[in-house]
């Protein structure tokens, strides 16, 4: 047999490593960013062109390189970084590996030109699919620009899987953000189709952190400092009322490298798990510094993945370290252990004797005995506990929450929610329906079967998804005019996402116009929406809603649109509810095509029938 294993070409390795490495044009913007850090730029400019498609150019004025390592930095393996394999573990520089411009190099056209300092010329290279074109002295400013052409030209299955130009866009704007805020002793300048979007100059953290996401975070922020042998962190929390129903805004930096880490991200989460809602997020900017020979940053090809020697230790040192300053900053309560306060309200009388306490015991006490006043009070007491247990079933219906994401399916047939309906409709209009609250949740309610379960804020969302339909569909919006316009301001991958979707948004009756940036001016409202509630609260709510919808591809924009609108406004679980307003709300659900399933399909009632109900006493 003949022999069949051979050596790949360059080029074809050169790819297979960039399908590693680059993965889309952010990719490409973070390994430039990193050389350019690596090479003590204090200033960077960030030029792109067609969500990097056309153009990625990133101008340094670091170290800059000679003509000999000009043309040798697109070798594979070529690095300045690394002499042996024990440099592995004592890692102190961004990138390290020595494939990134050698993979970039072989799916785009690539030209750099770079000069030392000291140097009167500098060199001009250009390489194209790993092939170098040419390499001659030029005239150009000490450092280096690297420019990236026609991204992925010779892997168009590659450019085909790239998706629309504003999300590539964000992807780039996030890759950006993370550079930036990790080195805010440099500054940057971002231009987008030969506009600038975003200066920030050499600054502090905090100063960064506002300079990339807005003012407002000046008065969001919480410093966290704590320095250990193990390790230090430092950086910033955001106040709980400004947690996020997504971790779009959670970054954790070691040594200065961006890195994903959930044990990490638990830690924080646990610090604020007492004092933000059920399915929100606390927002964080933190940053650990420890011994590189602690860390393992080589176990992914991007290296944002790292492995700690000692995580326990780590998960319990950030814990605290968070815990701390919200308790610094009294936005956790504090306990002090030193002091005995159960005696603080005893107030003493020096003039009566002191006397033996007495104890009384009834000797005619039969524990089961009951009488009217007992038997209701537990009649009128509320007890969560005891109702979760005997409805079991109700648990049952919600541990296929998950599996029935996304699908448009039907926990009943019609013929129930015919039954219900009129069931419902006669006692309303007789005015016989009597409906209760349970753990400020759950609204009760007896039918013919048995006792009806309405989680109310599924339901309100079941309503205002079909309200929010029937307008797209009819084209008929009632609005009112705000009294005086508002101004959202957003990320850069937020307004990116905003840009995109403020027609839709608009069709169910708001008036946004971009002002200017990164900044949108909202005219008018849906007539639904009070003009008093927090209306800019409720577009980022939106927002949020909106690219957390994202990740289910069958759903339409302007479905994602009213399902996230009606999440964001919908009646909340904890909000206390008269029987008048229990009446509409159940009235309107039985109005609907699907009563029985919120717009993300999970189940929005549960019937617990008499026979159960008998059943369980058995």
């Amino acid at each position: 047999m003949s022999n069949i294993i051979k050596l790949l070409p360059d080029s074809v390795a050169n790819q297979i490593a960039a399908g590693e490495v680059i993965q889309r044009p952010a990719s490409v913007v973070k390994e430039l960013l990193e050389n350019s850090i690596d090479a003590g730029a204090t200033q960077i400019t960030l030029i792109i062109k067609d969500g990097g498609k056309t153009l990625i150019q990133i101008t340094d004025n670091g170290y800059g390189m000679s003509e000999t390592d000009a043309r040798m930095c697109f070798e594979r393996h070529s690095t300045s970084k690394i002499d042996n394999a024990s440099d592995l573990f004592r890692i102190k520089t961004m990138g390290f590996r020595g494939e990134a411009l050698a993979s970039i190099a072989s799916i785009s056209r690539v030209e750099l030109k770079s000069r030392l300092k000291n140097a009167e010329l500098g060199t001009e290279v250009i390489v194209e699919g790993s092939v170098a074109e040419s390499q001659h002295p030029c005239q150009c400013p000490a450092g280096t620009t690297v420019a990236v052409k026609n991204l992925f030209y010779n892997t168009p299955a590659r450019r085909n899987f790239l998706k629309s130009e504003n999300i590539e866009k964000s992807h780039i704007f996030n890759e950006f953000a993370r550079v930036a805020m990790a080195t805010p002793k440099t500054g940057f300048k971002y231009y987008y189709n030969n506009k600038l979007t975003l200066q920030v100059d050499p600054s502090n953290l905090k100063q960064r952190i506002s300079g990339l996401f807005g003012t407002t975070y000046n008065q969001r922020l919480i410093p966290v400092e704590e320095n250990t042998d193990i390790i230090s962190v430092s950086g910033f929390v955001l106040k709980p009322e400004f947690a996020r129903k997504r971790r779009s805004e959670q970054f954790f930096f070691v040594n200065k490298r961006y890195v994903k880490a959930p044990y990490l991200n638990h830690s924080v989460e646990n610090a604020f798990s007492e004092l933000i809602p059920d399915g929100m997020h606390p927002s964080f900017f933190l940053f650990l510094e420890t011994d590189p020979s602690n860390i393992d940053i080589n176990v992914h090809p991007t290296k944002t993945e790292i492995k700690f020697q000692n995580e326990a230790f780590i998960y319990k040192i950030l814990l605290s370290s968070v815990k701390r300053a919200l308790g610094r900053f009294n936005i956790s309560p504090s306990l002090d252990f030193e002091r005995e306060t159960a005696f603080d309200d005893v107030i003493f009388d020096k003039d009566r004797p002191v006397s033996m306490p007495t104890i009384k015991v009834d000797p005619d006490y039969n524990p089961f005995k009951t009488d009217k006043s007992a038997s209701r009070l537990m009649s009128e007491r509320k007890n969560p506990q005891q109702w979760e247990k005997l409805c079991n079933d109700m648990k049952e219906a919600e541990k296929t929450d998950d599996e029935g994401q996304g699908k448009d399916h039907n926990i009943f047939n019609k013929n129930f929610y015919d039954e219900c309906s009129r069931d419902i409709n006669t006692s309303l209009a007789q005015k016989e329906k009597r409906f209760w609250q349970l753990n400020d949740r759950y609204i009760i309610t007896p039918v013919k079967s048995g006792l009806m379960f309405i989680d109310q804020q599924r339901a309100h969302e079941r309503i205002l998804y079909e309200k929010f339909l029937k307008k797209y569909e009819n084209k008929k919006t009632t609005v009112q005019q705000l009294l005086y316009p508002l101004k959202a301001e957003f990320i850069e991958s937020d307004a990116n996402i905003m840009r995109e979707i403020i027609p839709h948004i608009n069709a169910l009756g708001f008036d946004i116009s971009e002002f200017g940036g990164n900044t949108f001016v909202i005219n008018s409202i849906p007539a639904e929406i009070k003009e008093s509630e927090n209306i800019v609260q409720i577009i980022e709510e939106l927002l949020e809603n909106y690219k957390k919808n994202l990740s289910e591809p069958k759903l339409d924009i302007y479905k994602n649109i009213a399902r996230s609108l009606a999440k964001s406004e919908a009646i909340k679980h904890g909000r206390v509810l008269t029987e008048k307003e229990m009446n509409t709300l159940v009235g309107e659900l039985f109005a609907c095509s699907m009563p029985g399933v919120s717009p993300a399909s999970k189940p929005a009632l549960f019937i617990l029938t008499y026979q159960e109900l008998s059943d369980r006493f058995k």
